[in-house]
């Protein structure tokens, strides 16, 4: 049975991991080539876009795909709608693996927006010290507030997102854990987390350091996504490739 997996996330990995090994499943892995370095997995995996949704029905329908995962980041909104299409396009069964997004809890201050761009403004006019972790692309939007100092951490170099900016740069790749958090935000002298609404655990720490130290978190609520079968955990979608592998050969 072939699968393409629509990738670059925790989850996506852990799918990726459990079909290695499977001689029932052959297994290709897709990757939007934002990361110059990614994590080695055992799959067949190939790098860049597919040319829209057209392009991945196309490639759907002539390298005979079985099942389209899309396991791809909760704010990776224009791949999940092109899979969504493609998969109707070209007959091919799709399942998204998405994770639930984080909930407030007592003791979080939330300021949620619905966009990278309307958190530049909620940070306020006062100068601060912000703990930016919004991803490497759309760092640009904050040059639209210079008052603020920024610790920023990407996978990728910073480069010259943030032109004449005060800004600390760290590269690091998570997960990350609560008490590593809150020591790098109380050396930094962080006074506000900016972040996206990513959801999962691997970097969860953030949330839970900014609580323990009482600090405001603005944070960018996930898009709506395309109406699909989902579930939450990379074992529930091996639950699903199985059930339809035993279907396609009449089990």
């Amino acid at each position: 049975m072939r699968i393409l997996i629509l990738g670059g996330t925790t989850e996506a990995a852990g799918l990726v991991r459990l079909l290695a090994g499977r001689p029932d499943f052959d297994v290709t892995l897709s990757l939007a080539g934002r990361t110059a370095a990614p994590l080695a997995l055992p799959a067949r995996t190939r790098i860049g876009g597919f040319g829209g949704a057209e392009g991945l029905a196309a490639f759907l329908r002539d390298h005979g795909i079985a099942a389209l995962v899309d396991a791809t980041h909760p704010f990776a909104k224009v791949i999940s709608r092109n899979a969504a299409v493609a998969s109707r396009e070209a007959g091919v069964p799709l399942l998204a693996v998405r994770r639930p997004a984080w909930a407030r809890e007592p003791g979080d201050d939330w300021r949620e927006v619905d966009s990278v761009a309307d958190a530049v403004p909620a940070l306020g006019e006062v100068p601060r010290r912000v703990f930016l972790t919004v991803g490497r692309l759309e760092l640009a939007a904050f040059a639209a507030a210079p008052q603020h100092r920024y610790l920023v951490r990407t996978i990728e170099p910073v480069g010259d997102a943030l032109p004449g900016l005060d800004v600390t740069a760290i590269e690091a790749r998570g997960p990350f854990g609560a008490a590593e958090e809150e020591e790098l935000m109380r050396r930094h002298g962080v006074e506000v987390l900016a972040t996206k609404n990513s959801g999962g655990t691997a970097t969860y720490g953030k949330i839970a350091a900014a609580r323990a130290l009482g600090l405001p978190v603005v944070i960018v609520r996930q898009p709506r996504l395309p109406e699909v079968a989902e579930v939450a955990e990379a074992r529930d979608a091996l639950a699903w490739l199985e059930a339809h592998r035993a279907t396609d050969r009449g089990v």
